[in-house]
């Protein structure tokens, strides 16, 4: 394979007549995969492993707050495949995340419809959907949760998340309001059963009762401070700012094959912008060397591109 897939000239350019010029495009690097129920590579930091255990046995959702690509949310893939809890409930914070888009979602156009269609009044399960955090509460086993970047929220979300989670129950009031005689059956956010092969249940009251305490990870870029009320109900966990050797292990244990020479002196320096506080994320020198270090390495020149293309700050400029 060509270091060269794209060249510019506009004309394709195949290895093999036969197949397009696309297939010459490589697999997506292993690290950017996730497969169910199997464990991503991760180097443990010191200490995190004892944090986790403490969230287990207390039952509180873990904090973990460290920079851009240091490994936080790759942390709770492997809480999920070692404890077998199945596929990872994912919530992605922004600043206009709302309580409900954790619990669920209600497709009221969608029965206005139907009903019209049908000339009768549709059930209303039938369009209600429950978010990362509903279908956790609602699950008949432990899922994991991630609530990812939660300092992107606004004030009162992590308050707001912490009260339902110690609840356990949360209302969904097209549900309460249908004054039904049996309870409701609705879709979680991964489809219409759980891992345990149940359908998700709503009571007849239309309340959402937690069944089991879910594995919780929240993670924080440091955009934003916490409140104290918020910090004492989470296990908390500040992940280091890399070494040298900590980057060595990483991209060893991602590529198989230890750096040479002149890749350590890269991964040095990289590290020591990393210690000044400088704007990076890991992936960043773990692409550079996968590409310097793969089947069709680049020449001299593209190589001092790519540090220049790669390895620049995370300022947004």
């Amino acid at each position: 394979m060509s270091w060269d897939l794209f060249v510019g000239d506009g004309q394709p350019h195949r290895a093999d007549p036969a197949k397009k010029a696309w297939t010459r495009i490589p697999r997506l690097r292993s690290w950017r995969q996730r497969e169910k129920g199997k464990a991503p590579v991760f180097e443990m930091t010191p200490g995190l492993a004892n944090a986790v255990n403490a969230a287990l046995h207390l039952r509180r959702p873990l904090l973990i707050t460290g920079g851009p690509g240091s490994g936080k949310s790759t942390l709770v893939d492997v809480i999920a495949a070692e404890l077998e809890l199945g596929s990872v409930l994912r919530w992605h914070i922004t600043s206009k995340s709302t309580l409900n888009d954790g619990l669920y979602e209600y497709d009221a156009l969608g029965r206005l419809h139907a009903t019209q269609e049908q000339g009768a009044d549709a059930a209303p399960d039938k369009f209600v959907t429950l978010g990362p955090l509903g279908t956790a509460l609602a699950a008949g086993t432990i899922r994991a949760v991630l609530i990812d970047e939660l300092d992107k929220s606004d004030l009162d979300l992590p308050g707001d998340l912490l009260n339902v989670i110690e609840d356990g129950e949360f209302p969904i009031p097209v549900l309460a309001r249908a004054d039904s005689q049996q309870q409701f059956t609705v879709k979680g956010a991964d489809g219409d059963t759980g891992e345990d092969g149940e359908p998700y249940t709503v009571g007849k009251d239309g309340v959402v009762r937690r069944k089991d305490f879910p594995v919780i990870v929240f993670t924080s870029n440091r955009e934003r401070a916490f409140s104290a009320p918020f910090l004492r109900r989470c296990i908390r966990f500040e992940m280091p700012r890399f070494t040298e050797n900590d980057l060595v292990r990483i991209v060893t244990a991602h590529l198989g094959e230890a750096a040479t020479a002149e890749e350590r002196e890269v991964i040095g320096e990289f590290a020591r912008r990393l210690q000044e506080n400088k704007p990076l994320a890991v992936n960043q020198v773990l692409e550079y060397v996968s590409l310097v270090t793969g089947s069709s390495p680049p020449d001299s020149q593209a190589r001092k591109n790519l540090r220049e293309i790669l390895l620049r700050e995370l300022n947004g400029t």
